[in-house]
């Protein structure tokens, strides 16, 4: 039988997530040209069954009751399948019986449902729900996305932003930058000012970090990704970067190797503020100069500041 349940795994986001695939490899609603998992093998709109969800939950189940101890137990049952969720008719049921479990539940959508008012009803039963934010310009989303010739441009961005004046729980976005397809000023401005509206709890700045379906697809480089990063902080309030490393993000070490390439993965950080990290792990300023020369910290001018980002991982 075809594993559906994998993890826990660490996630940056949830922390320790335990993954429910509900949708077979690979159906969905788009095509994104920068999709980890391939060209989609079949893209549809309506909503069916796949699974039923007593078979997950089942799954669930067994992998819970193989942990040893409390500690490795999931923050987060995260949907997050090789397709879009929401084309999961029994979605509202799944998460449901999956918050049985008394482990919060996350749903990672592409939004391109979310227009439908029984998707809407069923993710709200969820606790966190990511969206799907790549570009909110017509002619760009059909470039990066490749949606399926039925989808709406103009009901998609209704639908995430009257979803999310409903939703009690955590919406966060993410927006994934490809090289001279999203990724210029007038795109970024437009994707900030958007977000605006939704008031998202965390913007997410992406990379593709592993081979995407199209070869062709080069990822935003990092002076690109530290502008997308300012020009959104100028119109939201929590923003970070996901962009391939996976230290601990969220904790300071005291060790200053670690700190910096934790912190500088998640945003940008000014000289300044570097060089008073230097002194408080009372570390020299070769320490940095030596992960630059490892190609693990990048310097780069932005608003005639020296600022310094993780080098990403390619």
């Amino acid at each position: 039988m075809e594993r559906r349940v994998f993890g826990p795994v660490p996630s940056r986001r949830l922390g320790r997530s335990l993954g429910v695939n509900n949708i077979p490899p690979k159906i969905c609603t788009y095509q994104c040209i920068y999709c980890q998992v391939g060209k989609a093998i079949k893209m549809q709109v309506n909503r069916q069954e796949f699974y039923r969800p007593e078979e997950l939950v089942e799954e669930v189940r067994m992998v819970l009751s193989k942990l040893s101890d409390k500690d490795q137990y999931p923050d987060y049952l995260t949907i997050v399948p090789d397709g879009e969720p929401t084309l999961d008719i029994h979605l509202g049921e799944l998460i449901t019986q999956l918050k049985t479990f008394g482990i919060p539940v996350a749903v990672i959508t592409n939004s391109s449902l979310l227009h439908l008012p029984d998707v809407q009803q069923e993710l709200l039963l969820a606790d966190y729900v990511s969206v799907k934010a790549d570009s909110f310009h017509i002619e760009t989303w059909r470039k990066i996305n490749l949606p399926h010739r039925k989808l709406n441009f103009h009901e998609i961005m209704e639908g995430i932003r009257s979803f999310s004046q409903m939703f009690t729980g955590k919406l966060v976005s993410e927006t994934m930058l490809v090289k001279g397809i999203n990724d210029s000023s007038g795109e970024l401005e437009n994707t900030a000012l958007t977000l605006k509206t939704f008031k998202p709890a965390i913007a997410y700045i992406a990379i593709p970090t592993r081979p995407p379906a199209y070869s062709e697809v080069v990822p935003a480089d990092e002076i690109t990704v530290n502008e997308a990063y300012f020009i959104f902080k100028m119109h939201l309030d929590h923003v970070e970067l996901l962009t391939g490393y996976e230290g601990n993000a969220f904790s300071s070490t005291g060790n200053f190797r670690e700190d910096i390439l934790s912190i500088t993965s998640v945003h940008p950080m000014r000289e300044d503020a570097v060089l008073e990290l230097l002194q408080k792990t009372k570390n020299h300023k070769n320490e940095l100069e030596t992960l630059i020369e490892e190609q693990l910290i990048k310097r780069l001018i932005f608003n005639e500041h020296t600022y310094y980002l993780r080098k990403f991982n390619r």
